[in-house]
């Protein structure tokens, strides 16, 4: 895993859906993503394969000369799943060891639009955060309004104190 060391300060943890879409505004924030994190310099650490979203900035960050570094479960290596990882593959023995190894690779996280792997991923550093076992930046990418519904679910679990607004 040549350049991704917990020591360096330049690679991000990307989370996004693996699905096709069909709204071109969600493709292009991610193609666009992969460019600025190449032009800034940054690596991407991210699910592994070359589908939807995360295909979609995968291949921009790659092409653009930066280092991806794709997580992957062997239960789901299989190219038919997810598609050709770009860049460099690690394989982990299961799901719950993919989070622990991107944490491990990563100063930060953002999160572009996705499905319920996104949103777990999403909420599991999220939780590590407010228990203080993490400590690194986490950003959405809210394209299109996306997860509007989402921070407004979040805005009333404040309100009801279930969570404290730094949470």
């Amino acid at each position: 895993m040549a350049g991704f060391s917990s020591h360096q300060k330049r690679n991000i943890c990307g989370f996004c859906g693996s699905n096709p879409r069909k709204e071109k505004e969600f493709l292009e924030s991610a193609n666009h993503l992969g460019q600025v994190l190449a032009e800034r310099k940054i690596h991407l650490v991210y699910k592994g394969g070359s589908l939807g979203l995360m295909g979609g900035v995968s291949i921009a960050t790659f092409l653009e000369g930066r280092q991806v570094l794709g997580v992957v479960p062997k239960a789901l290596a299989k190219e038919d799943l997810l598609g050709k990882t770009i860049g460099e593959e690690l394989q982990v023995s299961i799901m719950s060891d993919r989070l622990n190894t991107m944490f491990k690779h990563v100063d930060a996280f953002i999160a572009l639009p996705g499905g319920l792997g996104t949103l777990e991923e999403i909420f599991h550093i999220s939780s590590w955060a407010q228990l203080h076992i993490l400590h690194k930046p986490i950003g959405l990418l809210n394209v299109n309004g996306f997860y509007d519904k989402l921070l407004s679910f979040l805005d009333q679990a404040v309100e009801q104190k279930f969570l404290t607004s730094s949470a």
